[in-house]
C-alpha cells in the first residue's frame, strides 16, 4: 500500500502570489516602469546568488543583515567550495556588475532593478523572508542635485499612486574622517551609560556604535537622545552638500524632517541618507530608504566613483497603496468565445486567433459544456463581450455577440455580425 504523501506548504515568510494578487502587482510594476523611464533610468538585472564576500565587504560584517539574516551556504565539490548567499539587498550586486563590466568607463549610468531579496527574519506584516524591492541607483554622479532628483522623483511616485500619508526624514552621515571623530565621542558617551545598554548594545559598543543609537529598547531612548550628534561633527564640505540638498527640496516644495538618529542599516552610506515613512503600516513604517555611497565602488575593487540610490519595499508600498486605492477586480480577457457543436468548437479556435491578431485578449471556452455553464464562466471572467458560435453561425459565417458589461450591455439582447467584420465591430464598441 502506497503511503499518503504529506501535504507541502510554502515556507513561512515566503508567500504565494495568486492570479488576483499578481494582477495588482503587474499594474503597479507598469506604473513604476513608466515612472522610471520618465527620469531616464534603465533596467538592469543581476543574479539572486552572489559570493558571500560581496555582502560581508559591502554591507558590513557587523550589521544585522550579515550577522543574522543572510541565507548562506557552501556551493561546489568538496575542496573547491565557495560560500554563496541569496541576495539580502540589491545595491552590492549592482555595484559588483558595474565594476566587472567596466560600466563607468565612459559615462555615468542611471539604472534600476526589480526583484526578490531574502532575509532570515521573524515574519510579520511588511517584513518577510522573501520580499521584493525596487532598487534605483545613479552611478558615477556626485553632488546634491542628484540626491535631490531621487527624492523629488519619489515624491512624484507617491503622487501618482495617490499616497498622502507618507513623510520624508533626512540626515547626513558626513565623510569617514568626520564619522571617526564622532565615533570616538559616541563610544565615550556609551561607556558612561554602559549599565543601561542591552546585550545588543554592549556587543556593538566598539564594533558599530552608531547602530546602538538605532535601538528600539525604551530603556535606552533617553541615552540615545542625549548622545553626540554626527551632524554636529560635519565639516564645511559635508554641510554644504546637505544645505544644497535641502535648498533643492525647498525649491521643489517638498517638506522634510531632520532626523539626526537616522543611520540606515548598511555600512556603505556617506553624506545623504533618507527614509520615507508612514504610520499606517504598524511597526514596519519605512516604505523607502536610501542615500549616497561614494566609497562603495572603490571598496569592492573598482576605481573611485560617486553613487547614490534607494530601495522601495514593494510589499509595504502595495499595502499602503491598497489602503488608499482599493484594488479593482482584473478581467481575465476582453472577449470570451462560447460554442456548441464540433464544427463550432473548431471555428472558435480560429476566431480566437483572429481576434488576438486584432489586439484583443481572448479566452476560448475549453470542452463541450452547455451554453448556460459557458455563459456563467464568461461572466465570471470579467470579459466585456461573449462571442457565440453555434450550428447556425457556422453555416452562415457569422457570430453572435452578447455584451456582458459596459455601455453596450443591455442595448440589445444579441447582435449577429459577419465573421469578416467581427474584429471591426468589437473595436467600434470600444
Amino acid at each position: 500500500m502506497t503511503q499518503a504523501f504529506q501535504k507541502v506548504s510554502a515556507i513561512r515568510g515566503m508567500n504565494d502570489l495568486l492570479p488576483g494578487q499578481s494582477a495588482q502587482w503587474e499594474r503597479f510594476e507598469e506604473i513604476v516602469r513608466g515612472w522610471l523611464r520618465s527620469y531616464g533610468y534603465r533596467n538592469m538585472r543581476t543574479p539572486v546568488l552572489e559570493s558571500t564576500r560581496l555582502f560581508a565587504r559591502g554591507i558590513g560584517e557587523v550589521t544585522d543583515i550579515v550577522e543574522k539574516e543572510m541565507y548562506t551556504f557552501w556551493d561546489g565539490a568538496e575542496g573547491k567550495q565557495d560560500q554563496v548567499t541569496m541576495r539580502p539587498e540589491m545595491t552590492a550586486g549592482i555595484v559588483r556588475a558595474t565594476i566587472e563590466h567596466n560600466m563607468l568607463y565612459d559615462r555615468p549610468h542611471r539604472v534600476y532593478s526589480i526583484g526578490p531579496v531574502f532575509r532570515r527574519e521573524r515574519p510579520q506584516r511588511g517584513r518577510y523572508r522573501q520580499f521584493h524591492q525596487i532598487d534605483v541607483e545613479a552611478l558615477g554622479l556626485a553632488g546634491p542635485d542628484v540626491d535631490a532628483e531621487l527624492i523629488v522623483m519619489l515624491a512624484r511616485l507617491w503622487k501618482m499612486l495617490g499616497l498622502t500619508d507618507i513623510r520624508l526624514e533626512l540626515n547626513s552621515l558626513g565623510q569617514p574622517a568626520e564619522r571617526a571623530a564622532h565615533r570616538t565621542a559616541l563610544i565615550a558617551h556609551l561607556e558612561k551609560h554602559a549599565d543601561i545598554l542591552d546585550e545588543d548594545g554592549k556587543r556593538r559598543l566598539y564594533s558599530n556604535p552608531l547602530r546602538v543609537l538605532d535601538t528600539k529598547n525604551p530603556a535606552m531612548q533617553a541615552m540615545a537622545d542625549s548622545a553626540p550628534r554626527l551632524f554636529d561633527f560635519l565639516g564645511e564640505e559635508s554641510r554644504a552638500h546637505f544645505d544644497g540638498l535641502c535648498q533643492r527640496l525647498t525649491d521643489a516644495g517638498i517638506e522634510y524632517r531632520l532626523n539626526p538618529r537616522l543611520v540606515r542599516g548598511l555600512d556603505y552610506y556617506n553624506l545623504t541618507v533618507f527614509e520615507w515613512v508612514t504610520d499606517r503600516l504598524g511597526a514596519q513604517g519605512t516604505v523607502c530608504g536610501g542615500g549616497r555611497y561614494d566609497g562603495l565602488i572603490e571598496l569592492l575593487g573598482g576605481k573611485p566613483a560617486p553613487a547614490v540610490g534607494f530601495a522601495i519595499g514593494m510589499e509595504r508600498l502595495l499595502d499602503l497603496w491598497q489602503q488608499s486605492v482599493p484594488a479593482e477586480a482584473e478581467a481575465e480577457c476582453d472577449v470570451y468565445v462560447v460554442h456548441q457543436g464540433e464544427g463550432a468548437q473548431r471555428l472558435a479556435a480560429k476566431v480566437g486567433e483572429q481576434l488576438r491578431d486584432a489586439g484583443f485578449s481572448v479566452i476560448v471556452h475549453a470542452g463541450a459544456t452547455g451554453f448556460k455553464a459557458q455563459f456563467k464562466r464568461a461572466d465570471g471572467s470579467g470579459a466585456r463581450v461573449a462571442v457565440i458560435l453555434g450550428d447556425d453561425e457556422v453555416a452562415n459565417d457569422t457570430a453572435s455577440l452578447k455584451y456582458l458589461r459596459g455601455e453596450a450591455e443591455g442595448a440589445a439582447s444579441q447582435q449577429q455580425v459577419p465573421l469578416a467584420q467581427l474584429a471591426e465591430v468589437l473595436k467600434s464598441k470600444g
